[in-house]
């Protein structure tokens, strides 16, 4: 199932699927199907136009940003702290011995200030590797030869085994044991969160969501355009992925509604 949904989500990207049309649709302007080939080849690029340019994509993200408010602390004991992977530039950061982070960076600087808070919380990362082709080491085993640069590596539980965040959930809950009760904070992406609630729910946490790395700005991001297409389509992929893969997890019986309870 991971191999074959890596195969789908390649050809159901918004941002190659429109590519891929326009190069189709030239193709087949030679052949018979010309007509065809060039209303293809149209539909694409007004595609890649409307998806790189305007806020259709931040219009799509949004919902998922905003599904569940900031955290506020409100006193009540937290058991524990689950960090997901995916802020990481792991060959990067194999190869050049350091931390490299991306545009989800906030999922780690946010460690110092949590483990600050919660001095006797259970730290822990989640992040395994999401490389079909087994090139890519465990995001987890790169976190903990370098985390030194944020908090004491001795603060952190690694969970590595993990390829998607239905095997985060599943996995950390049978490596953690958490008892029943416990509150964890769940700490990943705005845009992440509704379906990383849903799968940890389902696989028996309880989570209480931390959300970080926002991508838009809030409603003033409604219609304002991207300056290049680049911006745009890379967002629309984005949120894109995430409404299909809420989809999926609900049909697929990895969660137990396609948007979670807040």
């Amino acid at each position: 199932m991971f191999y074959l949904s890596k195969l789908v989500w390649l050809l159901m990207e918004p941002s190659t699927a429109l590519t891929l049309a326009v190069l189709v649709g030239a193709l087949l302007c030679r052949t018979r199907l010309a007509l065809w080939g060039r209303r293809l080849g149209i539909a694409g690029a007004v595609g890649l136009l409307i998806g790189g340019f305007t806020p259709l994509s931040t219009l799509i993200l949004r919902p998922l940003e905003e599904h569940f408010p900031p955290f506020q602390d409100d006193g009540i004991p937290v058991a524990g702290v689950l960090v997901l992977g995916g802020a990481l530039q792991t060959e990067v950061a194999v190869g050049r011995a350091q931390f490299a982070v991306n545009e989800a960076a906030e999922r780690f600087t946010i460690l110092p200030a949590l483990a600050r808070r919660y001095p006797e919380a259970r730290l822990v990362f989640v992040g395994g590797s999401g490389d079909p082709l087994g090139g890519i080491p465990p995001e987890a085993d790169v976190v903990r030869r370098v985390i030194g640069d944020l908090i004491p590596p001795d603060r952190l539980v690694y969970e590595r085994a993990s390829r998607n965040t239905h095997e985060n959930a599943v996995n950390s809950f049978v490596q953690l044991r958490p008892g029943k009760g416990e509150r964890w904070l769940l700490v990943t992406s705005a845009w992440h969160m509704p379906r990383s609630v849903a799968l940890f729910r389902k696989a028996g946490w309880t989570v209480v969501p931390f959300p970080v790395d926002y991508r838009s700005s809030g409603s003033g991001d409604d219609y304002r355009p991207f300056t290049s297409v680049s911006q745009g389509l890379r967002r629309l992929d984005l949120a894109t992925k995430e409404w299909v893969g809420l989809v999926f997890a609900r049909l697929s019986g990895q969660s137990e509604a396609l948007l979670p309870e807040r």
